[in-house]
């Protein structure tokens, strides 16, 4: 399963989930006719293109599906695997792999399909699927400079093309729908069909509106972080937008109490925080907030998430994007660390004070800039977070 937030399937039923869906797929790609050599290979010969409106459409439904979830913050994109490019393998290979295709009748997948209905040809092709393997196993080392050469890495298509990924989703819902008119013309003048094309029935009608539906979504669904950066680069908004704060005075109390209901989450760079870092905060960085295990940490229950950065603004901006993707009890340092650090860590103790409360403050700060310094010197526990969670390998 995909690396969901939160955690719809856990990893102990993932591999029950993945059973079910396999069933299911292959069921569907039986009653589509993919168990049938014939209407697989009309691709090639332009009576039937099935295979094309279907793998199009799944390419369709899978991009605009993957775009919304991570937009509503339902899919950590980070754990999710991209297949690494090797230009010349997969020039090579999918050349390959399309005379195959015309030759035997199927492609890996749908060979399996066929095979577990009985098709003799389906189970000739599996078992040259597995030979082929084999051979490729075995001559590794002859072809292995064609098969890692001109490696592009985890590379998407848009980032590729220097598009944005609304624009991309948008282009690619309009060619696919495009080609669904073109593949009808040509399957209509194979055929020997007169029928236009397209004609105004409730059928296509419908057709076209979710077709339109589609590539304007994904103009609706941009990406979240994106957003939320464009939303919080507003200076008048992020001043005006409420959120709780703490004192330096309160989190030097709460730290000297060792108030274990306080969690520090430390955004200055990692290098800062390991020079020096407060009891019980814990290094994160923006990114950490949109994914999936670091942003556990935020949902702890009882506890006080106070955001911590070297001035006030940064920590707005940063608590904003956390209330926005739904994270609770964020708190930020009043004044950012560089206050804390002058009011209570180098706090000048030669002041004098003019009132009784002033007295007190300036009492308390001065029993704290001994003892807190220590507790930062003693703190060894803090690391920065990590993830343990790595992205599957996998994929057709």
């Amino acid at each position: 399963m995909g690396p969901l937030v939160p955690d719809v399937v856990g990893p102990e039923l993932n591999y029950i989930a993945a059973l079910i869906i396999g069933i299911f797929f292959g069921v569907i790609l039986e009653q589509a006719g993919f168990s049938t050599s014939k209407k697989l290979v009309g691709l090639f010969y332009g009576y039937d293109f099935t295979v094309l409106r279907v793998f199009f459409t799944a390419g369709i439904v899978a991009m605009i599906g993957v775009i919304a979830f991570e937009h509503f913050g339902l899919l950590d994109i980070s754990l999710t695997y991209i297949n690494p490019t090797f230009l010349w393998s997969a020039i090579v290979g999918g050349l390959i792999m399309g005379l195959g295709f015309v030759i035997g009748g199927f492609c890996p997948g749908t060979s399996i399909c066929a095979a577990a209905i009985g098709k003799i040809d389906a189970m000739i092709f599996v078992a040259g699927s597995f030979i082929g393997v084999f051979i490729f196993a075995e001559g590794y080392p002859i072809w292995e400079g064609l098969y890692k050469a001109e490696s592009w890495g985890n590379v998407r298509v848009f980032e590729l093309l220097g598009m944005q990924q609304t624009v991309f989703a948008f282009i690619l819902t309009a060619i696919a729908l495009s080609m669904f008119w073109m593949v009808s013309i040509i399957e209509n003048k194979v055929n020997g069909i007169k029928k236009p094309v397209f004609r105004f029935t409730p059928y296509y009608v419908t057709l076209g509106i979710i077709g339109f539906a589609l590539s304007v979504s994904a103009f609706v669904l941009t990406e979240r972080k994106d957003h939320l950066q464009d939303l919080v680069s507003d200076k008048d908004f992020v001043n005006s937008y409420h959120l709780k704060s703490m004192s330096a005075d309160e989190l030097a109390y709460r730290l000297m109490k060792n108030d274990n209901r306080l969690q520090i989450i430390d955004f200055r760079l990692p290098v800062e925080f390991k020079k020096e870092s407060l009891p019980g905060s814990i290094s994160f960085t923006f990114d950490n907030l949109f994914e999936k295990e670091p942003g556990r940490i935020l949902n702890i229950r009882h506890k006080i998430n106070l955001f911590a950065a070297e001035d006030e603004f940064q920590e707005r901006q940063l608590a904003i994007v956390a209330n926005k993707l739904g994270f609770k009890n964020i708190v930020i340092l009043e004044g950012g660390l560089n206050k804390f650090n002058k009011e209570i860590l180098e706090f000048d103790k030669t002041l004098v004070a003019n009132n009784k409360r002033e007295e007190d403050t300036y009492r308390f700060r001065t029993k704290a800039s001994s003892i807190i310094p220590v507790l930062i010197k003693e703190n060894k526990s803090s690391e920065p977070v990590k993830k343990t969670q790595k992205r599957i390998i996998g994929g057709c």
